[in-house]
């Protein structure tokens, strides 16, 4: 398959650039309707952002076209600029932010408020799925970027530091977990599962959002903020994203000093093994625990002697 320059990352990503402005500003949307919860707030927020990603477009190609006319700099130069402004084009802050901005539209028409029965799921499976495959279908076939993908390949065979990272994840969320979610009360924000069905539809739904977590917030934000920023820069602005959904869904109180964390650890794995396979398997373990202990929570006696609250 022939490469696609657009996809790449930007060269000498920085930190901070004018792009942080839309970038910010898209990502804060997340906040405004998964925590505050004021949709028209989330709105303007997205919209406001557009418009600066626009802005700071036409002050780049503006810049760009004065440089090539003026003949600013050495001949080298500006021949130089030249060649890679024909060759390989930038990638696009407006386009990259849509693409966000779409997702999280898509995701902020349904309550996140965790529920089991048969209309939630259906609710739960078009929104999720759709915030991930529209901006996924807009970057392939109408931008024609490839600026979403998701490696299930990639990354190679795993480390032995990977293989301890999953034993250990597993170990942080048996102490971790069940004093959280008991201890704050937060449990009571996912339904009562005391029967068989309910057990096995609780576990589904836990597993199957935390792999869209990871193929949404990872591989689609995450990946398009790292065409425009430094890795650190776009791990912060996709864990605004990633916290805000968390807390509708029920991790609050004081769940952000988990999911923050969380959410940055999952980035920085990602970026270091490049293997959708594997934060997922991470993602899945830590969710294996949240589903036992809300089991543990709701079941009193059930599961005792497996957790030490």
């Amino acid at each position: 398959m022939p490469a696609h320059p657009t996809a790449a990352l930007a060269p000498n990503r920085p930190v901070v650039s004018w792009a942080i402005a839309p970038a910010l500003l898209v990502c804060l949307a997340a906040p405004a309707f998964f925590v505050v919860r004021i949709a028209w707030l989330g709105w303007v927020l997205l919209a406001a952002g557009l418009l600066a990603a626009w802005l700071v477009e036409r002050q780049s190609r503006s810049q760009t076209d004065f440089a090539f006319v003026a003949g600013t700099g050495s001949p080298a130069q500006v021949a130089a600029a030249q060649a890679s402004e024909t060759s390989v084009r930038r990638p696009s802050i407006l386009r990259d932010a849509s693409l966000i901005a779409v997702g999280l539209l898509i995701v902020s028409v349904i309550p996140l408020k965790a529920e089991l029965d048969n209309l939630a799921i259906l609710r739960f499976a078009l929104a999720l799925g759709g915030a991930v495959a529209v901006p996924y279908v807009i970057s392939r076939w109408v931008y024609r970027d490839h600026a979403i993908r998701f490696p299930w390949r990639g990354g190679g065979r795993w480390t032995t530091f990977q293989w301890t990272w999953l034993v250990a994840v597993l170990v942080l969320g048996w102490l971790i977990l069940p004093f959280y979610f008991i201890t704050s009360g937060v449990y009571l924000n996912w339904p009562v599962v005391d029967t068989p069905e309910l057990i096995a539809r609780l576990f589904v739904g836990v597993g199957a959002v935390g792999i869209w977590d990871e193929l949404f917030f990872i591989c689609t934000c995450f990946a398009l903020l790292r065409r425009h920023f430094a890795d650190g820069t776009a791990n912060v602005l996709q864990m605004i994203v990633f916290v805000s959904f968390l807390w509708e869904l029920g991790y609050q109180a004081w769940g952000p000093l988990l999911t923050i964390p969380f959410a940055l650890l999952q980035g920085f794995i990602f970026m270091k093994t490049r293997s959708l396979t594997y934060v997922v398997t991470v993602h899945l373990l830590f969710d294996a625990v949240v589903f036992l202990v809300l089991v543990h929570a709701h079941n009193p006696g059930l599961l005792d002697g497996i957790f030490l609250v």
